[in-house]
């Protein structure tokens, strides 16, 4: 039997209808005589969906005990028993009763599936893996079902379940979805519009991905190239040249007429790597796209048309955008260009051709020779001085010399000077050569004219090979050279790249590698300040200007006092100061100064996240506050008032022993809310760094019997076992009262009444151990640290503060201690107080 089908009905939001339409597909299959059971569905308390439970065959379900209470749960042995054709099972995300087969139900779907059994699902955009903390930042409200997106992509059939949010509202307020006490509240929160909107879009989206893969596959499969126009895909080629900033923008705003079209930027890169683009601009035009919402891409073809329509039928582009040809109109002559090329075999792909200011314009060829000037001199030299002395040599009159002789020689002189001097030496040598040839060697001799047709045909093939061999010594010259400067630069902005990941401050770092690679004096990132223009005279003008890294001696404050000026864009520019740089190191120090802008993005992110990360971890504390002060500050408090306004009541009177008791709750009810107001003052200045700290020597017996004496009559049952020759301690009396009462407390709450805490000490190199032990219940290791949260206790349901061992461990570490949490060995837990031993300069006091 093969594998079952799993159909899954998505929806942005509980509501929607997808229960309803997984029923409703389950009547028709019934209808259509297929056998279809009930494994589980879950009405929410539903009419309409409960309704439609009605004639079909539900399986019971499984009850499963846990922590002393039943749930129920799906039989998923009861459905394999069964092995019907179509089996309901609602809620993929669902997670089951821990001691199931399975921990999720889209594990126990995956079973059925295996079995041959078709499966029938729900689920909620929120709960997919990918979307689940977007969905939290919208909402407010975390997902703690998830199932993973593989899941659902994998699943033969998704169907949307969609309805807007206008329609869902008032399904709400009709009371279809919840109870009518819920609905307020619902509508308020979770069910806005702008969340419902938000949602819609995201389960549109996602499905919309899920159906480009689709399609992808189905094209693979049946080998299709054509594009098809489901969705419009821009693809804009660059070149890495200046008017790649225009292409992207037109692109960008052919894209911007169809909503959700996508842009796609892509360079084409030689395989050799030798002959490329501008990497600054390519960098720079990256950013752009990027900034654009598109992608950038790079791909590697020796015949670049064929590489551009490749990459654009691959990604199913619908729009492809060139620039217009920068070849001359000589160079078109004997060659279409690109561009036309690539419109001549894009097919039934749009391609707009750009118009720019470099059209038509030429190629910047690189004409000088990449030999250094004393090897051209040299060449020259060669060519000039050396071909004449072997034409005169060989003409001497003792010497007899054939033209097919003279004809070696100098082509060999042509190769020497090619190989000193480059291509330029060499050709002057090959016509001077020719010329000579021609002059004394071929009859008439002394003329420049020839009789003999093979000395015609000598005298050419000479000229032909001189020249070829010149021109392949200067072009391998030139590509070595090439190559020596590409894998410097490459090395270079390798080291570049590596230095920012995982560098903390990853701008200075690559300002101090500029610097050292090019061994310059200072390098400076300025900015232009907030409303400074680009008017003349504001490069040399120091407050429109603020430095924002530097490196070196003597930064430059503007522009103008720089050596050299990298623009980078229109607020931030690079100034170096040093020595003059060779042109072609322009590009990498531009690439450089690429990096340098991401650097500075990185850097201020991480400031900006860090302060938002604090301000969020002030609001929690802050909420967290107001939603725990009212139990553990009103319940104090309402004990207190209770006791006095009784005792001050005229109607009841009470002896003697009911007033002390009385008396005596108002007085325990209002230490303990003097003792809370108290930790939560001193928190509060502990987390602003104002807690004041006064060291000085202090007796571990003495702090730990005032702090028994605070507790009162329950810490009279504490066992206390101290060395005798135990150093005093480093500390703040004060505050290391209140550790020990807030720690010793905490003990006394968790130990059996058989079975009382201890105190043990020790003394360990230069620090003093105080051992809390007790024989309560312990905690979980890979819970601990959870006690030190503020306003939370281990175990509880969000009531409470739970200020005193957080409050403990911020006072120890004030002090330079530690307390760290350890387990007791037959049970329980140890608090370890570790506070430094007394310090024997007389300063300290």
């Amino acid at each position: 039997m093969g594998r079952g089908q799993l159909r899954i009905y998505l929806g942005a939001a509980p509501g929607v209808g997808k229960t309803y339409a997984m029923l409703e597909e389950a009547h028709r299959r019934l209808a259509r005589g297929t056998d279809v059971v009930v494994g589980v569905v879950e009405a929410h308390g539903r009419a309409r969906t409960a309704d439609l439970l009605a004639g079909l065959d539900e399986l019971p379900r499984r009850t499963v005990t846990y922590r002393g209470a039943e749930f129920q749960e799906m039989d998923l042995d009861a459905v394999l028993r069964r092995r019907p054709e179509v089996a309901l099972v609602d809620e993929l995300a669902h997670s089951n009763v821990p001691g199931s087969r399975h921990a999720k139900r889209w594990q126990d779907i995956e079973e059925l599936l295996d079995a041959g059994i078709t499966v029938l699902s729900t689920v909620n955009i929120q709960h997919l893996e990918s979307l689940n903390d977007v969905v939290e930042r919208i909402t407010g409200v975390p997902q703690r079902e998830t199932v993973p997106d593989e899941v659902v992509r994998r699943a033969d059939q998704v169907e949307l379940v969609d309805m807007t949010p206008e329609a869902l509202r008032r399904r709400m307020v009709h009371g279809n979805v919840y109870a009518r006490e819920k609905v307020d509240a619902a509508l308020g929160n979770y069910f806005r519009v702008g969340n419902l909107t938000a949602l819609r879009e995201l389960a549109l989206l996602w499905l919309a991905d899920k159906v480009d893969d689709q399609l992808d596959r189905y094209r693979a499969d049946h080998h299709i190239d054509d594009t098809w126009e489901a969705r419009e895909r821009v693809v804009v080629a660059l070149t890495g040249g200046a008017e790649g900033e225009t292409l992207i923008r037109r692109a960008a705003r052919i894209a911007a007429r169809g909503r959700g079209a996508d842009l796609m930027a892509v360079h084409v890169m030689p395989s050799d790597g030798l002959v490329g683009a501008d990497p600054t601009l390519l960098a720079r035009q990256r950013l752009l796209v990027e900034s654009l919402g598109g992608t950038y891409h790079q791909v590697l073809g020796e015949d670049i048309p064929a590489a551009l329509i490749e990459f654009a039928r691959g990604v199913n582009a619908t729009q492809l955008v060139l620039g217009a040809s920068r070849r001359g109109r000589l160079a078109q002559l004997f060659s279409r260009g690109v561009a036309l090329t690539t419109m001549s075999r894009a097919g039934s792909m749009d391609v707009h051709l750009v118009p720019h200011q470099q059209a038509g314009r030429g190629r910047t060829a690189a004409l000088g020779s990449p030999l250094s000037r004393r090897r051209r001199i040299a060449g020259f030299v060669l060519a000039l001085v050396g071909v004449p002395l072997i034409v005169l040599g060989v003409r001497l009159p003792e010497n007899d010399v054939s033209l097919a002789t003279g004809e070696l020689l100098l082509l060999a002189m042509v190769i020497a000077a090619a190989l000193a001097g480059g291509m330029w030496p060499a050709l002057l040598a090959a016509v001077g050569g020719f010329l000579l040839l021609n002059w004394f060697f071929t009859e008439p001799i002394h003329s420049f004219d020839v009789n003999r047709p093979e000395n015609i045909i000598a005298l050419a093939v000479f000229l032909l090979v001189a020249a070829s061999v010149s021109i392949v010594v200067d072009t391998a010259a030139r590509r070595t050279r090439e190559a020596a400067r590409a894998s410097a630069d490459a090395q270079n902005l390798a080291t570049v790249a590596s230095s920012m990941v995982g560098n903390p401050r990853p701008l200075i770092g690559l300002l101090e590698r500029l610097l050292e690679t090019y061994g310059l004096t200072s390098v400076t990132l300025l900015e232009r300040s907030a409303g400074a223009t680009r008017l003349p005279g504001t490069q040399e003008n120091p407050s429109a200007w603020s430095v924002v890294a530097c490196v070196g001696e003597r930064p430059s404050l503007t522009p103008a006092e720089a050596d050299v000026e990298v623009p980078i864009d229109d607020a931030l520019a690079l100034a170096l100061r040093g020595p003059a740089l060779p042109a072609e190191d322009r590009r990498v120090i531009e690439a450089f100064a690429a990096q340098a802008v991401l650097a500075l993005r990185q850097e201020r992110l991480a400031r900006e996240a860090a302060s938002a990360g604090s301000i969020a971890e002030a609001d929690r504390m802050r909420t967290a506050l107001l939603a725990t002060v009212g139990h553990d500050l009103r319940t104090p408090l309402a004990a207190a008032k209770a006791a006095v306004t009784s005792l001050r009541s005229d109607e009841v009177r009470f002896d003697a022993d009911d007033e002390a008791e009385l008396l005596a709750t108002a007085d325990e009810s209002l230490d303990r809310l003097t003792e809370l107001i108290t930790n939560l003052l001193d928190l509060s200045r502990l987390q602003a760094g104002v807690l004041g700290v006064t060291l000085r020597p202090t007796e571990a017996a003495g702090s730990i019997a005032r702090a028994l004496t605070e507790l009162g009559e329950p810490g009279r049952r504490v066992s206390v076992d101290l060395p005798a020759d135990l150093p005093r301690l480093d500390a703040d009396p004060a505050l290391l009262e209140r550790v020990l009462v807030n720690v010793v407390g905490n003990a006394l709450r968790f130990s059996p009444p058989d079975r009382p805490p201890t105190i043990t000490a020790r003394e360990d190199d230069t620090v003093v151990e105080l051992r809390i032990v007790d024989h309560g219940p312990g905690i979980p290791e890979d819970q601990r640290d959870r006690v030190f949260v503020p306003f939370q206790r281990l175990g509880d349901s969000g009531a409470g503060v739970g200020l005193g061992l957080a409050l403990s461990r911020g006072l120890t570490e004030a002090m330079g201690g530690t307390l760290i949490p350890e387990t007791t060995p037959d049970g329980g837990l140890t608090m370890l107080l570790a506070i430094p031993a007394e310090d024997e300069d007389p300063r300290r006091g």
